[in-house]
Formats: structure tokens, sequence, C-alpha cells
């Protein structure tokens, strides 16, 4: 092992700006509930390199991943207990984070780890670092769930805990949503990918999207898969399509790809600027509303409506750690859920569809607004609309979980729910 770091200037050698970014987002997510997508781009502003900025994140996400079991170890390895908030706690968790699951070398993680404990406790750390590795400790197969977490889950799906901890396991291959679907073919082979259903390419997690042949010409975005699905239940069509709280645009898109003519509308002014960007590069076209969906008011009905809600985003776990330890406020959520729903049901032409939809594994913002909800007929989701090895529930919704398709590389947690308006006779 390398002995901790004495010199004065350790603090600016190479690679501790980096951990010392890691540092300051794993605090503001554990201790201040903040979401990591939303904190990390001020955080890494002073980092010039993309590949360190990912790393950086690859740093708090697997530390996050694997937070109660490298607490464990921590733990294992101390005398006396180390407080939650404890500095060297972090410092040790982002240590283990490196060690264990990214692979670095000991003596690149002591020495970029341990300057970031200048004026505090570096020796109590260097040792914790030094006994853990030195037993030579293999992590579980799967993440071992926040207590709170796992309870709940185990309450809304018994028997599937265990698989969605696997889900979690290792962060999600990339997927791309092409904006021509009778490309696929040509993509998969362009890109080394591979597809689960039309319009869809999967590529191995790694390496600079923007690099990416396409990616420059607008053929394609990045879209989990179960995240696409919500839009292809609606279809193809040529009338107005509403796509509700749109931003950062990739449903929009699916639905101005497929011949709609699109209204996107979200209340934040910064989600907003990048749904206009993302619209740029892939040469489609919507008219974009910066409007609150529960105070806006359309001039006409639609032929189409999505609204994918804001939820407590808990079936993005596997792709966001973050989630897993923040403290869902899922009542309030739901309240906001249940009145979009209801709102946007107005404002539905005759005959035409509406689906609902949220990145959420938690039942009271998806099936229990499925179940309550009688405004409009029901239009079941069928065995075609989804990926193989999916298949609509019993009722015709969607839920899919991090569990899922794991031998293709996995899907988030997602639920979906369709209805049409009826066409009232003469």
């Amino acid at each position: 092992m390398a002995r901790p770091p004495r010199s004065s200037d350790a603090a600016d050698a190479p690679g501790v700006p980096v951990r010392r970014a890691a540092l300051r987002m794993l605090d503001a997510v554990l201790h201040r509930g903040e979401p990591l997508d939303q904190i990390a781009p001020p955080f890494l502003r002073g980092i010039e390199r993309g590949d360190d900025r990912a790393l950086a994140t690859a740093i708090v996400q697997e530390a996050l991943r694997w937070l109660a079991d490298l607490d464990a170890l921590i733990d294992g390895a101390t005398r006396q207990r180390l407080p939650d908030d404890a500095k060297a706690r972090a410092v040790l968790l982002l240590m283990l984070a490196q060690a264990l699951r990214l692979g670095l070398p000991p003596h690149a993680v002591i020495a970029t780890g341990l300057p970031l404990l200048a004026g505090g406790p570096r020796r109590l750390a260097h040792g914790v670092f030094s006994a853990v590795l030195k037993q030579a400790p293999e992590l579980p197969a799967n993440p071992t769930l926040p207590p709170a977490v796992e309870a709940r889950w185990q309450r809304a799906w018994p028997g599937r805990v265990e698989a969605i901890a696997a889900g979690l396991s290792q962060p999600p291959p990339l997927d791309l949503t092409l904006r021509d679907y009778g490309a696929t073919a040509e993509w998969c082979d362009r890109l080394g990918g591979s597809s689960l259903m039309p319009g869809h390419v999967r590529l191995p997690r790694g390496g600079a999207v923007e690099a990416l042949p396409g990616f420059g010409d607008g053929a394609w975005w990045v879209q989990d898969l179960a995240a696409s699905l919500p839009a292809r239940l609606i279809g193809r069509g040529t009338g107005r399509a509403l796509d509700l709280c749109a931003a950062p645009g990739g449903k929009t898109m699916q639905l101005a790809a497929a011949g709609w003519r699109v209204t996107a509308i979200d209340k934040s002014a910064r989600r907003i600027e990048r749904l206009r960007d993302n619209l740029k590069r892939t040469q489609l076209d919507a008219e974009v509303v910066a409007a609150d969906a529960l105070t806006w008011q359309p001039d006409a009905p639609f032929d189409a409506i999505l609204i994918d809600a804001p939820c407590t985003a808990t079936g993005t776990c596997r792709r966001h750690p973050d989630v897993l330890h923040r403290l869902p406020a899922i009542a309030e959520l739901a309240e906001l859920q249940h009145a979009l729903l209801e709102r946007a049901a107005t404002w539905l032409a005759p005959g035409g569809t509406l689906v609902y939809a949220v990145c959420s594994l938690e039942p009271e913002e998806g099936e229990a607004h499925a179940r309550a909800f009688t405004a409009l007929t029901p239009a079941p989701i069928m065995l075609q609309d989804l990926p193989a090895g999916l298949t609509p529930t019993a009722e015709g919704w969607l839920r899919s979980d991090p569990g899922m398709l794991a031998q293709a590389g996995g899907i988030d947690g997602f639920f979906a729910a369709r209805w049409r308006k009826a066409i009232r006779s003469r």
C-alpha cells in the first residue's frame, strides 16, 4: 500500500480535482437530497476533460449503487463507527467504489483520495482502506437496497425485489431511438449494436455519444427502451398531438417523427432549452410552449395526448442510483399526477388516444391512477405493442422493472396505460 500523501501541495496533484468534485456531488445527494444529474454540471464545470467528468460521475454512481455494502465494509474495519455525515466516511466510500467497482489501482486511489482529508483524519482513512483491501473483500452479487426502499418494494412487488436488485448491479447499456424506424438494420450495422424492436438500437456503455455516427445529423437520440414505449403506444398519425411535461424532448421527437403535429409543454425554462436544441439537431418540428399544464388551456382539442408525468423516477435507479437515497414525495407527486390526468382528458378529441406514463416503481404513481381513472375508455396495451420479453399486465397496462429483459441488457422501470375517447353517435 502507498503511504498517505504528506506534501502540502497534494491537493493539486493530478486526479485530485476529479475526486473532490465527486466528493461534493456525493455530499449533495446524501445530505441535501439533490438529484445527481442536476447538481453534477456546476460541480464538474472546472474539469476540462470529458473523460475526467465521466469518471467523477461514475465514482459517485458506483458509491451510491453499492452504498449499503460499502458502508458495511467500512464499519467492519473500524472500532468506533464513523458517523454517517463524517467526511472520512464519504471519502472512504469513494475510494472503495474506485478500487472494488472501477478496478483502479489502490496506490492511485490513495494518492487521489487522501488529499481530500487535508487537515483531517487521513491516517484513519488510510488504515481503514488498507484493512478492507487486505481482506480481499467481494461485494455481493446484487447491491443491498436501502431498508426503506426494500420494504416498500417488497409490499408492492413481492417476488420481484431480488430481480430488481440484480438489475441494478451494473450500469445500463446505451439505448438509441431512431428518427427513421425503417433504418433500424442500417444503424445497427453502422453502430455495431443490436435491436429489441424497430427504431431501437442498443450499444455497450462507454465512449462519447457525440462522437458516434449519426449524432450530428440527428438520426437518433439517447432514450432508454422503456422510455420510448409510451410514445410508441400512440403510434403514427397526422393530427394534433400534445406532449405534456415534454422536456428534454425524447417523446416529442418520437411523435414528430411519427407524423404528428406536436405541441410540447413544459414549465422549466432550462429544460425547454434542451428540448429546442434536441429538435434542432434532429431536424424535427414541434410547437414548444413554456407553461404550467395545470393552468394552461389549449385553443382546440388534440387527437393524441401523452402525459409523461413528474414522478419519483425510482424506475430509473439502474442509471440514476441516487434516487434510491432520496426520500420520495410519493403522496404529493400522486396528487399532481391525478390533476394532470383528469385535466388532460378534457382536451382529447372524440376518437383520440391518451397515454399516461411514469418512470416509477411506485404503484401509487401508476397502477393506482389507472384503476381510479374513469373519464375515458380503456384501450388495452397488446403484446405486439411491446418488445419481445415484455407482456402487458392482466389489466392491459405496461409494467416494467429493472430486472426484466436481463439477458438483453435490462430495461428501466416504467408504468403506462392507454385510453381512447368514445365517438358519440348521432
